[in-house]
């Protein structure tokens, strides 16, 4: 009887262990499902996730900006699929002003006729500036007579209408040797901007000894192995390959010669080769398309620091923040 009493009165202990552990688990659950429903449909910023395509297309000076923040972008925003191609300039536009991609990276400001283009299309395209460069002329680490040239000495060397075609012909010290011209192609803003400001609008040099491309990456293999090469690119390729490369400093109107660097080149005194590089938002995507909105806005807050990591002049801060809160008008 005594060992009944004891075994009834061990299960009615445990029983009542039970119950209070089962109370304590249902407290606790609550807390831990409003934790979750919290966090439910945002991302790391708070704010809603985004989803779908962005297509960006246009400058090869501007695509390792766009590269860069493309690249951390999408480590916060894995669901949206961004695709940069580089064109050119003018590539970009004709896409951007028939309503084909959302974003044109640009080295150059967008030309009246293409703008007319997309006015015409119903396409309301609207300028960002992302940082500086100084388009640098450069010359390969074998080229030991290049230290520096004058704008008329560009003339001579790049102009279609100039008889120089040896290296001699430009500076009787230097070697009998034909110059080999490495140039972007005609669709690239660089070629446009340096016809613009060096050749004067005037034909340049091509044949043989001339070579075109939209690709930098091809114009730096170019020029790297050839000393009596010389060709011109955005600053941040030259940064990217100055072991092989040699950038040239320029003069104009008899001044010392300056070569391009951050200092020189956000300062102004890197003239006339320095410039500011852009992308135009198709503002009807902006509007409709959450992640090409969400993108912008995260542009115009990393810019800076993407800029000076792939080796071009960061703006000052409070031009990206004028420019973001202009975009934010779009949406209204």
């Amino acid at each position: 009887m005594k060992n009944f009493k004891s075994l009834a009165l061990m299960l009615m202990f445990i029983l009542v262990l039970g119950v209070l552990a089962a109370c304590g688990g249902s407290e606790e659950e609550p807390a831990a499902e409003e934790g979750n429903n919290s966090e439910e449909g945002t991302n790391a910023e708070g704010s809603e996730e985004v989803s779908g395509p962005i297509a960006i297309d246009g400058s090869s000076t501007v695509f390792p900006i766009m590269e860069n923040l493309t690249y951390t972008y999408n480590q916060e925003n894995p669901d949206v699929n961004v695709t940069v191609n580089s064109s050119g300039s003018g590539g970009g536009f004709k896409k951007s002003t028939v309503g084909e991609i959302d974003l044109s990276n640009a080295s150059r400001p967008i030309k009246e006729e293409e703008m007319a283009t997309a006015e015409e299309n119903g396409i309301q395209l609207e300028e960002l500036e992302l940082a500086y460069d100084g388009l640098s002329v450069v010359v390969s680490q074998q080229n030991d007579f290049v230290e520096e040239l004058t704008i008329d000495q560009l003339k001579q060397i790049f102009l279609e209408s100039s008889e120089a075609k040896m290296w001699s012909d430009i500076n009787p010290e230097w070697p009998e040797e034909e110059i080999k011209i490495f140039s972007p192609g005609h669709d690239s803003g660089t070629f446009d901007y340096f016809n613009e400001v060096i050749l004067e609008e005037e034909p340049m040099k091509e044949g043989e000894n001339t070579t075109l491309s939209e690709d930098d990456n091809v114009l730096v293999r170019g020029i790297e192995n050839d000393p009596n090469a010389i060709g011109f690119f955005g600053y941040a390729y030259y940064a990217e390959n100055e072991d092989v490369l040699k950038v040239l400093g320029i003069s104009e109107d008899g001044n010392e010669a300056v070569k391009p660097n951050p200092e020189t080149i956000q300062d102004g005194s890197y003239t006339p080769l320095s410039r500011p590089l852009f992308t135009y938002v198709n503002v009807n995507a902006y509007k409709e398309k959450p992640q090409v909105r969400d993108f912008v806005e995260y542009t115009l807050n990393n810019a800076g620091k993407a800029a000076e990591e792939v080796g071009y002049v960061a703006l000052p801060e409070d031009k990206y923040q004028e420019q973001l809160e202009t975009a934010k008008s779009w949406a209204e």
